[in-house]
């Protein structure tokens, strides 16, 4: 019964079911009593009016986690047996990455000049990082189990993850807080102090989190940038693997793991997924009304910025010599561009710092929630090009067959 239970709660996890149930409620609580919804996202345990609210509970506190397991497969990819090693194996998917940034600032800001709205400028991160789990739970269906695009996709929205996150930190702080710089010396600190417990042989994560962790967090708010952010600075020095195991691994790996990264995300992988709901529910309560120009213009870049940007910037890079890997064409690689254009959780944190607005977030936001109609689009688009068949490597591939299997089993 406990091994049935934990099997239903992996689907759950894997599929990012409770994300999906968040939104979909939160869009039908905006819409059918939005006072009852608003009440919900300004409830404070510690009374009416605290600024320690149910809203900042899940974007300050909760989405510290979410970003700090994003930041440890972003570690890992650069260990040996990792997706970013050697550097010319992470080459083309990379040059993917940066098209799939660019690519939709240029179509988001084209959007604003063209229909001559430059209150909806300030924007244009917005649509520039992919939903991590949706873009897998998505891949999988259009490409199969085993394609390598899937490991492809999944290394691209953990990159463009991590350049939103810079994003975020250095385009999008408080306007209502100027930023305290002083205060990141906080920051460095916790990560001097994360060193020098790892040296220490420190192996249990909990006192990263509860020590520099928790330091990060403080500066981070003090200095008026997102604290979400928080672990980010902090991952990368904690006690970890010599050798990666593929992204997410650790879920389903069946050796027990020691050190304190995969340690990390054995414990807070589930209740991530699963607290993403609350996520859902705080950000993507947004009334249809709020339809507007920033709606079709986040919309569009990430429908058309990321695939052709994805696309083009990956197919230079193959002509250029860093090849695509191994079963993968312009075909799979055309539709994993359309997968890429999957963005919903960066890209509601993002919308909810870009303005102060609420019509315009919400215009925003709806862009986002929007996005889900790619997934669909994605999977006709891979039954007409039929890109569940892999292609033949070729004799210059940099990355070889064996190599291309092997990380997509593992992912």
């Amino acid at each position: 019964m406990i091994t049935r239970a934990k099997h239903h709660l992996r689907i759950l996890s894997e599929f990012s079911i409770p994300l999906v149930i968040g939104v979909v409620a939160a869009v039908i609580w905006a819409n059918v009593d939005p006072a009852s919804h608003d009440a919900l996202l300004e409830w404070s345990p510690f009374g009416h009016g605290n600024e320690v609210n149910f809203h900042f509970l899940v974007n300050d506190v909760f989405m510290a986690f979410f970003f700090g397991i994003a930041t440890k497969e972003i570690v890992e990819s650069v260990l040996p047996g990792g997706a970013l090693n050697p550097p010319k194996k992470a080459v083309n998917p990379l040059l993917g990455t940066l098209g799939g940034v660019l690519g939709p600032i240029a179509v988001y800001l084209s959007w604003s000049f063209l229909r001559g709205d430059t209150t909806i400028l300030h924007g244009w991160g917005i649509p520039t990082a992919t939903d991590i789990a949706l873009a897998w739970l998505a891949a999988r269906m259009v490409f199969g189990k085993g394609h390598p695009a899937v490991a492809f996709l999944l290394l691209l929205a953990v990159a463009d993850d991590a350049l939103g996150l810079g994003i975020i930190a250095v385009f999008y702080p408080d306007p209502a807080h100027p930023v305290q710089p002083l205060w990141l010396l906080g920051v460095a600190g916790a990560m001097a102090a994360t060193y020098g417990m790892n040296k220490a042989a420190v192996k249990n994560f909990w006192p990263y989190l509860i020590g520099p962790g928790v330091l990060s967090w403080y500066a981070l708010d003090s200095a008026h940038l997102h604290p979400a952010l928080a672990l980010v600075a902090i991952i990368p020095f904690m006690p970890h693997e010599e050798r990666d195991e593929g992204l997410f691994a650790e879920e389903h790996s069946t050796t027990v793991h020691t050190d304190a990264l995969n340690r990390f995300e054995h414990t807070f992988k589930l209740p991530v997924d699963f607290g993403l709901f609350a996520f859902g529910i705080a950000n993507a309560g947004v009334a249809f009304s709020s339809i507007g120009e920033a709606t079709y213009g986040v919309f569009l870049a990430l429908l058309l910025g990321k695939t052709f940007g994805i696309f083009s910037f990956a197919m230079i890079g193959d002509k250029l010599g860093f090849s695509l890997p191994a079963g993968m064409n312009a075909r799979s690689l055309f539709v994993a561009g359309m997968v890429g254009g999957l963005g919903l959780t960066v890209a509601l944190f993002v919308a909810g710092v870009a303005f102060t607005d609420p019509a315009l977030q919400g215009a925003a936001k709806m862009g986002a929630l929007g996005s889900a109609f790619i997934a669909p689009l994605a999977f006709i688009a891979g039954k007409l090009l039929n890109v569940k068949k892999l292609a033949e490597p070729r004799a210059d591939d940099s990355v070889d067959a064996a190599t291309a299997t092997a990380a997509t089993a593992n992912g």
